[in-house]
């Protein structure tokens, strides 16, 4: 299979696709409330929230051509691998200037990375996408996504190997916060940015599936919450954002949000589960 996975990632790198979207208002006030927020602010020629460029460019495939996961079928543009699994492993993100809301937008994506590791529980694939988000104004955001790529799973499969000792958060950090997604959370989320995979809402099926005790809480939602918590306690553009998941959260469960400022234009941020474990590590920059 590694030679299959190679000569796949190897024949995907460079390919390119040009899309179009527009920011939306109406989408924009609904991942507002999402997020418990008003969203009174955001209407036509007003900056969309750093982060929140994610309520662009969402999947446009027929509901007849999704594959088990909710997932679409691999396109001309995604490379078809040997590892049906795909899921969000994180992601680099560039802010060169803000999105106004009622812009047309221009996405260039290229895969620009392919990688294969060895897991706990076979191998895995890693593909980086790079997004280029231009409006007239020119380049606004820059993203560079990657997605993991895993084997077939039963609810019985175990990973091979003694169990790891998952990585603390620290619990010193000056910024804290905490927030417990509930159904009706990823539910929106999903929605909003109209993902349809199914670990996100199908109970059932994350358990009996993906053997996943439930529903696990969206990747990118995870990173604008750790986003929207530096927000709270340090205003500001941002410059840069990274974000890496190491584990996964579950609905219905506390995650804390911790948060630990690196000089007046830097910060390191963590979101950990109820044991203190570290799902989600990120760093952030804002501008000067």
């Amino acid at each position: 299979m590694r030679n299959e996975l190679e000569d796949a990632l190897e024949n995907a790198l460079g390919k390119q696709e040009v899309t179009h979207d527009e920011v939306s208002a109406p989408l924009a006030r609904r991942l507002a409330a999402t997020l418990d927020q008003t969203g009174e602010e955001l209407e036509n020629g007003a900056s969309l929230p750093d982060g929140w460029y994610v309520i662009l460019f969402t999947p446009t495939a027929p509901t007849s051509v999704l594959e088990k996961d909710g997932h679409a079928r691999a396109s001309d543009f995604l490379p078809r691998l040997p590892l049906p699994r795909r899921m969000f492993a994180g992601r680099k993100v560039y802010f060169e200037q803000p999105l106004e809301i009622g812009a047309q937008v221009e996405r260039v994506s290229t895969i620009s990375k392919g990688e294969i590791k060895e897991g706990r529980s076979g191998l895995l694939a890693f593909l980086t996408i790079t997004h280029d988000m231009n409006t007239s104004a020119g380049l606004c955001v820059r993203e560079e996504q990657t997605l993991v790529y895993r084997a077939e799973a039963t609810g019985a499969a175990k990973p091979s190997g003694p169990p790891k000792q998952a990585p603390q958060a620290p619990t010193d950090c000056p910024w804290t916060d905490s927030a417990t997604p509930t159904p009706a959370t990823l539910l929106r989320y999903s929605a909003v940015t109209f993902n349809a995979h199914r670990i996100h809402y199908d109970e059932t099926y994350a358990r009996e599936e993906e053997g996943y005790p439930e529903r696990i809480v969206n990747g990118g939602l995870t990173a604008i919450l750790l986003i929207e918590m530096a927000r709270r306690n340090r205003p500001g553009p941002l410059k840069e954002f990274g974000v890496t998941n190491r584990r996964a959260l579950y609905v219905n469960q506390p995650i804390s949000l911790l948060g630990m400022p690196e000089g007046d234009t830097a910060a390191r941020l963590w979101a950990a589960d109820d044991s203190g474990a570290i799902a989600s590590e990120a760093t952030l920059t804002w501008k000067a």
